[in-house]
């Protein structure tokens, strides 16, 4: 039997609910500055504070709240109760979702629902090619590591090989200097330490089959299994390729750029490579106040640049992370990038029509006519959401010429921001996440063109402007601030696009705007989930409707909402950040700093029907740990268990966390299979 919650130590939490440290190495403190965004538009939060969903379409069954470790319940635990809980409760559970739920906890080991069990597939370190070597803590070197799975691995992706083969594709978010060597100097690193960094970061190729005792486990495979690292080169592609904006002198062309930095969420394409968004690549570059130009200044702090030394002095041994040395290296990086982990000997590529941020990542839904749309998230408080529309039409089939001309889909098109409008009115909206008059939070929308191609449709900036400096563009045109829109998906099911909304604490603070529709509470600690609809469900238009789907945090709290669904019989949730879908259309949540206390975790929401907002905890990471890249198959789940430990005060000398390999041993970010216990579907 665990040990309870009230047992254990309470560890120092950022107010967000993410460690300080988390904060320093994963995006260089974002949220302790200004935001970047500085323009006048209008906030997504006081668009949407005016429009809270009360219609109770949403409604869900009972949730017992018993780990299956036997920990003790925190605070805001479901009882069941009340008129929507016994309309549930008359209606099965949809399949899928049909577990117990796990309680919320602080326990140093990932804790699932009753009935499954966990495999380790992958760790920090682990062999990814053949012959590399066994991971060796005390020992770790470029070398080494360029040979190995990388750190804090984030997005997860399978492409399928055959019916018991993938190709699994990570993303290798950040690195944590301060855990992975002892007695490390965080103004000195020693070029070993900086090269193995380097060789951390960036992306995984390993082919995966099923184990025969459950889940997944590693082939090293000699043909397909690769890194992709901060010195791997990357083809630039798109209207920008080869702009001014994007030479340096390492690379006149402005077509070649070394490595990819902070990728963070990801998609695998209906044509088989992978989407990856490079995040708070700001965080590596230095010395941007020592840049004289005014405008490349202001270019450089609307993307967040330091304006002194950064965290981890690359500068000292790389000069195109010095700005005052090469001020458009920074240009080259914050991009979505393509990989096709079919073919390890081709060049990835980045994609300049999809334009410049801080991507959370892309996801793909093929529209009606053919044309492909991307959906894109810029994870910055009071930044945009945006889609790309292509020009060219998706070829059906797995043939080389097919997939050859579907890897050319992103070249080629129209880049779209958003502008959200409430339908409640503004006096409705306090702050304090009481309903509307209306019952719901919701609205309607347009998509704004940005650019075609090589036609700009914002006054005042050419196309090779709009792409490399979107932010501008959107800032220009009015398109709406919202409060860190993270992952942006499309659920095959029905069509609707969902999008989470992590946080925003300066919500309503001095000098900063006040509640709205789209974020009716002041200081925005726990996020919420956006329920979006194209009309007519033509996703290469122009206009959609919008509504809250869920409003997050305790669910005792006043404030909070669930689509509905009756709060005495939901789990717990705070800081919504990848989003994916089952079989059977269910949505499925990980997140991000949960602010209420407890350890992140993953959960199950169904979209229709008597349930549709019963949110359910499906298993939690440990602790410091966040739960990324969920991967939701019928018999088993994926998750990426990035940065355990990761607490204030901790370091490789002090380890807050002995997860995944015991007594003795340092954390280890890590993929982990869950599944049935006795074989058969998941949640049925």
């Amino acid at each position: 039997m665990e040990e309870p919650v009230s047992a254990l130590p309470q560890l120092p939490i950022h107010p967000l609910g993410r460690a300080a440290l988390t904060c320093q190495y994963r995006c260089g403190n974002a949220c302790a500055h200004e935001a970047p965004n500085a323009s006048e538009n209008e906030y997504f939060a006081d668009v949407v504070a005016t429009v809270l969903d009360r219609r109770g379409v949403l409604r869900a069954g009972a949730v017992l709240a018993v780990s299956a470790a036997g920990a003790a319940m925190l605070p805001g635990v479901a009882r069941a109760s009340g008129a929507a809980a016994g309309d549930a409760q008359l209606a099965p559970e949809p399949p899928g979702t049909r577990f117990t739920p796990v309680a919320p906890n602080r326990l140093d080991e990932v804790v699932t629902a009753q009935g499954y069990r966990q495999r380790i597939v992958i760790r920090w370190g682990d062999p990814v090619l053949p012959g590399a070597p066994e991971f060796d803590f005390a020992a770790q070197n470029e070398e080494r590591q360029s040979q190995q799975f990388g750190y804090n691995n984030d997005y997860c992706g399978l492409v399928p090989l055959d019916n018991r083969r993938w190709l699994m594709v990570n993303n290798h978010e950040y690195t944590n200097e301060l855990l992975m060597w002892r007695n490390y100097d965080p103004a000195n690193p020693t070029e070993r330490q900086v090269r193995t960094s380097w060789a951390a970061h960036g992306m995984s190729v390993v082919v995966v089959e099923r184990d025969p005792h459950g889940g997944l486990r590693v082939v090293l495979d000699p043909h397909y299994n690769r890194r992709i690292t901060a010195t791997t080169e990357f083809d630039v592609r798109g209207p920008a390729a080869g702009s001014a904006l994007l030479r340096t002198a390492a690379d006149p062309t402005g077509r070649v750029v070394l490595g990819t930095l902070n990728n963070c969420a990801g998609a695998v394409t209906p044509w088989g490579t992978v989407l990856s968004g490079e995040e708070n690549f700001n965080q590596y570059f230095a010395n941007a106040g020592l840049v004289t130009d005014p405008v490349t200044r202001a270019r450089l702090a609307r993307y967040g640049l330091p304006a002194g030394p950064s965290d981890r002095r690359w500068e000292n041994f790389d000069p195109r992370f010095d700005l005052a040395a090469e001020p458009n290296e920074a240009n080259r990086f914050g991009w979505i990038v393509e990989i096709d982990p079919r073919s390890p000997g081709e060049r990835p590529v980045k994609h300049t029509a999809l334009g410049r941020f801080k991507h959370e990542g892309a996801t793909i839904q093929v529209a009606r006519d053919g044309r492909v749309v991307a959906y894109l998230g810029d994870d910055e408080r009071f930044d945009y959401m945006y889609k790309f529309v292509s020009d060219g039409v998706l070829l059906p089939g797995g043939s080389r010429r097919a997939r050859e001309h579907n890897k050319r889909l992103l070249d080629a098109g129209t880049l779209y921001a958003a502008r959200f409008t409430g339908d409640s009115p503004p006096s409705e909206i306090d702050g304090s996440g009481t309903l509307p008059s209306d019952g719901e939070f919701d609205g309607t929308g347009t998509w704004i063109p940005l650019a075609r191609n090589d036609v700009s449709f914002v006054p005042g900036f050419t196309a090779e402007e709009v792409y490399v400096f979107t932010r501008l563009a959107a800032d220009a045109v009015g398109a709406t601030k919202m409060d860190r829109p993270e992952d942006v998906e499309p659920n095959p099911h029905n069509g609707r696009i969902y999008a989470a909304l992590t946080n925003n604490t300066r919500r309503g603070t001095t000098g900063q705007p006040g509640p709205d529709e789209a974020n009716p509470r002041n200081v925005n600690r726990h996020g919420h989930l956006l329920e979006l609809e194209e009309n007519g469900g033509d996703h290469t238009g122009t206009a959609f409707t919008w509504r809250l789907l869920l409003v997050c945090g305790d669910p005792d709290a006043p404030d909070t909402y669930f689509a509905g669904f009756d709060k005495t019989q939901v789990s717990p949730i705070s800081s919504p950040d990848n989003v994916a879908f089952d079989r059977y259309g269910n949505l499925w949540i990980s997140t991000d700093g949960n602010a209420l206390g407890s350890n992140d975790g993953l959960f199950s929401v169904p979209l229709a029907g008597p349930h549709r907002g019963h949110v359910k905890q499906f298993l939690t990471v440990p602790i410091g740990g966040e739960t990324c890249g969920p991967i939701i198959e019928d018999d088993f789940v994926l998750v990426s268990v990035q940065h355990p430990g990761e607490v204030d005060g901790a370091s490789a000398d002090n380890p807050a966390s002995r997860w995944p390999d015991g007594p003795g041993s340092q954390p280890r970010s890590a993929v982990v299979a869950v599944f049935p216990s006795r074989g058969g579907r998941l949640g049925v």
